[in-house]
């Protein structure tokens, strides 16, 4: 048995364990997201189980310190960047804490990434791109957690395709590990959730997907190498990016919780939730198998792989949004 086997069995094993854990204790202190008209489920469940998760990973991190000790400060700053997303995520998952907080703590996260890599070797370039990905992806998997099992399995979709994608090395360890960890926490939370990942878990999530994106990303050959990368992330950037845009052009607080990302629409039109997570894991699974195909073709048949499907999520976000247009309109 290899050592990348016993890793991904001990990630999903801890992360089993710790998730019944995180349980017991939301269970015990009352840490409950209670229904409501800005959220998709109908019964009081307990919230903080991605906890386990990051725990996991940051067994992980102390694991990519001893693999590759060369890149120890960048292993330091990923650890403690994530250290602070998990952080705020599970202070606010205890007592609501100001936007304006949370986001200056995942700045700081973000730079600290940013810094790693740039002292690793990495281009201004790098720097700025795991400075943005960090702050993108750790909101985006925020507002996209909202349903059972749709941000825990498109992030362990992700860092699959992220994980075929590197070949080998540190990078792809700690993206398979992610992926086990994610798998013994998705029983809890799919297809019935028994309980949420949380501002803790959801963060996290963005967070060491935005590391392992840039990680990744070094070892592409040339930027359309690099850009193919963000295929495995269209569902959520998409649904994410266009929903906000709207809400900010609105003028609505588009920080608070609402329901009006696509998979909210459709899972609340379908009445269940498993049927949305599992079409956005097939549309995601897609992706990355046309991304690991794209990866050895020109530079122009990449850069156009990543424009059609970019256009296709667009499209089947505009779609759905027409269609639910013209049901309210029929039902008045």
């Amino acid at each position: 048995m290899g050592a990348t086997t016993i890793w991904m069995l001990a990630c999903i094993l801890g992360a089993a364990a710790g998730t019944w854990i995180a349980r017991q204790y939301a269970l015990r202190r009352q840490l409950l997201d209670q229904p409501g008209d800005r959220r998709s489920h109908s019964v009081a469940t307990p919230r903080g189980g991605g906890i386990a998760i990051v725990a996991c990973m940051l067994v992980g991190v102390v694991g990519a310190m001893i693999q590759d000790p060369g890149q120890s400060l960048l292993w330091t700053c990923l650890g403690a960047g994530l250290a602070l997303v998990a952080g705020i995520g599970w202070l606010d998952d205890h007592r609501p804490l100001s936007p304006l907080l949370r986001l200056a703590v995942q700045a700081i996260a973000a730079s600290l990434l940013a810094w790693g890599f740039h002292q690793a070797g990495g281009t201004l370039w790098t720097s700025l791109m795991a400075f943005m990905a960090a702050m993108v992806l750790v909101n985006v998997w925020n507002f996209m957690d909202g349903i059972d099992g749709l941000a825990a399995s498109q992030a362990g979709i992700a860092a699959a395709g992220l994980a075929l994608a590197t070949g080998g090395g540190t990078w792809s360890w700690l993206a398979w590990g992610l992926v086990a960890a994610i798998a013994g926490f998705l029983p809890f939370n799919f297809p019935r959730a028994r309980i949420f990942l949380g501002d803790v878990g959801s963060g996290s999530l963005g967070y060491l997907l935005a590391a392992l994106l840039v990680g990744s990303a070094q070892s592409a050959s040339g930027w359309p190498g690099a850009l193919i990368l963000l295929l495995p992330l269209a569902a959520f950037l998409i649904d994410a990016g266009f929903t906000l845009s709207g809400r900010i052009l609105r003028g609505e607080r588009w920080w608070e919780p609402h329901v009006q990302h696509s998979y909210q629409v459709w899972a609340r039109r379908a009445g269940r939730h498993w049927p949305v997570t599992l079409a956005y894991a097939l549309f995601s699974l897609l992706a990355v198998i046309l991304m690991l195909a794209a990866l050895r073709w020109p530079e122009g048949a990449i850069i156009g792989s990543v424009l059609l499907c970019y256009v296709f999520a667009v499209l089947a976000w505009a779609r759905l949004r027409r269609d639910v247009s013209l049901s309210k309109d029929a039902g008045r």
